[in-house]
């Protein structure tokens, strides 16, 4: 018995009877406007839950490169490290090379000088034996009669 029947007896019965089948017109409406309201909820937070994985998806992500940026930045500087130290023992030994050139070239130069000296004195070593050695006397051998 629907609650609207009571007023169907009345002197005014049709009245309330389109009333009545507004009313469960009105009820379906509603029913169908709810559902459709449920179905727009489970929708949208299907999507909710389908962003929020994305999201988190995108976090690790974000996570994973930080993580990656700050191993390459100490890969960098551990590189850096290094190169500095190679680069100061390559120095090292670039001006142990420079003294070794210029203890070569002293060595060079002095003996270029001796050469010169020795080919000066071996080309005047007559003027020097000259002068070195005294004039020689004349000796007369004479004979004795």
């Amino acid at each position: 018995m629907s609650p609207l029947s009571f007023f169907k007896s009345s002197p005014t019965g049709p009245r309330f009877d389109v009333l009545e089948t507004k009313f469960n017109i009105y009820e379906d409406l509603s029913r169908q406007m709810i559902d459709k309201l449920e179905q727009a909820v489970e929708k949208i937070s299907d999507s909710n839950n389908k962003i929020a994985s994305i999201l988190t998806k995108h976090d690790e992500r974000i996570e994973q490169t930080m993580k990656n940026d700050d191993f390459f930045r100490r890969q960098f500087e551990d590189m850096k490290k290094e190169n500095k130290e190679d680069h100061g023992k390559v120095i090292k030994r670039m001006e142990k090379l420079e003294n070794k050139m210029d203890d070569f070239v002293k060595f060079r130069w002095m003996s270029v000088g001796i050469g010169i000296v020795l080919v000066i004195l071996i080309s005047q070593a007559s003027n020097v034996a000259s002068i070195l050695t005294p004039a020689p006397t004349p000796v007369r051998i004479e004979r004795t009669k």
